[in-house]
């Protein structure tokens, strides 16, 4: 029986692979380039001869045509070189990610941050080292919106399970995530899908007075240039230029609003046609999957017919051109041209951006379950709250590093109140539980040996601040978040509530009494959740929460004034805090913990 071959020995057998081609190819250019400049100083060898009169400088040619096809022969096989590197490159990320060097290598998706979000701060969803940059290999600036927006708001059951199915299709496809990343440029800079999709429904500007004007004018400058051009009469020609000049006084606004968007979108059309051929010649089997391609059917040829205007459009650039092209209103009538794809195909730019890009944010699930084959695909359960995971690890942590806990929320207990000392690992617990309910709900593996939850909203506390700006305390933002959680708890679907250091700016008595209040609320809203503290009196809200909480916590160990930490959750309240050690470790005056009188 064969074994499994393991994604980094794939990948380093694929990059061997593309690296070997490089190396052929640029030997093969090597030698044409030799071929060509021996041929380029070949003719100007000629030619300088032939200033003497020894040859006749006709003979400068042979060389000159031999220089043009090693030219020619350089720019195919410099394309071919591009595609392998690209090629090359992708496996290069992949290795990194494999060797947890991806953090700031990738797109880190800020422009989807929102401080308003009940989560995603929380969570490192965006950013450099983030769950986005993670996951993120999409070509498309669609791509990147879905796998955002799968993020951001979690799936229902049904479609949450098509994901799942349509990721393990994708998963052992590594040629068709190749031959994507291959396809050229990144869209990174390229326009937003939105802006595409507003630009498809947009009504037309351009009236049909302006239409049979522009080809009245185009047609007459035509033949006054031939009258011209004879020596009949320049009058006629000088007077077409004239009102030229004026159709373009009256009309350049509309015809440059109407271009303006098709010239930004140059490179995203042309990625987007390449990635919808790619991906119309592919074959799949799960539902979802067929019905995106079958959505996509007609996009291709649509696309790259829009994708060729817009090249006709940017064809004339040179400034010689473009003053001739300015003769015969060239960027009016590639505006109408426009204008009539949009008319025709423009409704549909949106749906087709909505297909591609759901289906690329599959490709990116599907990719990081190939790297990633020991984590698991949730269970989906129904019923009351529930999550429920087994060795349950943090994605963002180097596996030879990451901890992983037991964790079950359900009916006994729903709410967990989380002690420990500094440093312990609270913090990456809620982070954990968080991270891990956002791949699950997103349709994606899961960091755990196994996971079953219900289909749940998602709230956190864990990093809000104050605003010098906005005015707002640490506590204010707190509770703002906090009001935003009971809402969202009392809505369709549970909340998985993750309050770090809950009701941390106020006194120990107000804390434990309004903690144990909002807790029951969450309760009372059918939500389950962690809470974790500093202050053991908040424990002992289990005592007054009855089975429905529980208390559990980490420990640490103090040995030779240095802390160590197990990151290993356990049962119980924490009996000890290393507050005063961890200031004693980094300098301060604070002895075995009682001030000095003679330094007051």
């Amino acid at each position: 029986m064969t074994q499994p071959v393991s994604p980094r020995e794939e990948y380093e057998r694929r990059r061997a692979v593309r690296q070997r081609e490089i190396d052929r190819l640029r030997g093969i250019d090597g030698r044409v380039g030799s071929v060509g400049l021996w041929s380029a100083s070949v003719t100007v060898a000629v030619l300088v001869v032939s200033l003497f009169g020894a040859v006749p400088a006709v003979w400068a040619l042979a060389p000159a045509a031999v220089l043009l096809v090693a030219r020619i022969i350089h720019l195919r096989y410099d394309a071919a070189i591009a595609v392998q590197d690209a090629g090359l490159r992708h496996y290069d990320r992949g290795l990194a990610r494999l060797d947890d060097r991806w953090a700031g290598q990738g797109r880190e998706g800020r422009e989807f941050e929102n401080p308003s979000h009940p989560y995603a701060g929380d969570l490192d969803l965006f950013g450099r080292g983030s769950l986005f940059e993670l996951l993120c290999t999409v070509r498309t600036r669609a791509g990147e919106k879905s796998l955002a927006t799968w993020l951001l708001a979690p799936g229902g059951p049904a479609e949450i399970r098509e994901r799942q199915a349509s990721v393990r299709e994708l998963r052992e496809r590594l040629d068709l995530r190749e031959d994507l990343a291959r396809l050229g440029d990144d869209a990174e800079a390229g326009i937003r899908p939105e802006e595409l999709g507003a630009w498809g429904s947009t009504p037309s500007e351009l009236t049909p007075g302006i239409r049979l004007a522009a080809r009245l004018l185009t047609a007459g400058t035509v033949a006054t240039l031939v009258l011209f051009i004879l020596g009949i009469s320049a009058y006629p020609f000088a007077a077409m230029v004239l009102a030229i000049l004026m159709f373009n006084w009256r009309a350049s606004g509309r015809i440059h609003h109407v271009t303006q968007l098709g010239e930004r979108a140059e490179r995203e059309l042309d990625l987007l046609s390449k990635v919808l051929d790619r991906l119309g010649a592919e074959t799949f089997e799960s539902p979802r999957l067929r019905a995106l391609q079958e959505s996509l059917r007609d996009a291709a040829v649509r696309v790259k017919a829009l994708a060729r205007l817009v090249q006709r459009l940017q064809s004339v650039r040179n400034e010689l051109i473009r003053a001739l092209a300015g003769l015969i209103l060239w960027k009016a009538h590639c505006a109408f041209a426009l204008e009539d794809w949009r008319a025709r195909w423009g409704r549909g730019i949106p749906g087709w951006l909505d297909s591609v890009g759901e289906i690329e944010a599959l490709g990116a699930l599907a990719g990081y379950s190939y790297e990633n084959p020991d984590d698991p695909f949730p269970e989906i359960l129904e019923g009351e709250a529930r999550f429920e995971g087994e060795q349950l690890g943090h994605p963002l942590l180097p596996r030879r590093t990451c901890v992983r806990n037991d964790l079950r929320l359900g009916e006994k207990p729903r709410v967990l109140i989380v002690s420990g000392s500094n440093m312990s690992g609270k913090s990456t617990l809620l982070r954990t539980v968080g991270v891990n309910a956002t791949l699950a709900l997103a349709g994606a593996p899961v960091r755990a040996k196994r996971l079953a939850l219900t289909p749940l909203a998602l709230g956190a506390t864990i990093r809000v601040q104050d605003s010098l700006q906005a005015g707002m305390s640490r506590f204010y933002a707190e509770i703002s978040r906090i009001k935003q959680l009971v809402e969202i708890a009392g809505g369709g679907r549970p909340l998985l509530f993750l309050l770090e250091e809950v009701l941390a700016g106020t006194n120990s008595q107000d804390r434990k009494t309004g903690a144990e209040l909002l807790v029951r609320e969450f309760l009372h809203r059918k939500a389950i959740g962690l809470v974790t503290t500093h202050d053991l009196a908040l424990a002992g809200a289990v005592d007054v929460l009855g089975a429905s909480a529980a208390n559990v916590h980490f420990e640490d160990q103090l040995v030779d004034d240095k802390l160590s930490f197990d990151y290993i959750l356990r049962p119980g309240v924490v009996t000890r805090s290393n507050a005063l050690a961890l200031m004693k470790a980094v300098g301060l005056p604070v002895g075995n913990g009682s001030a000095d009188p003679s330094r007051t």
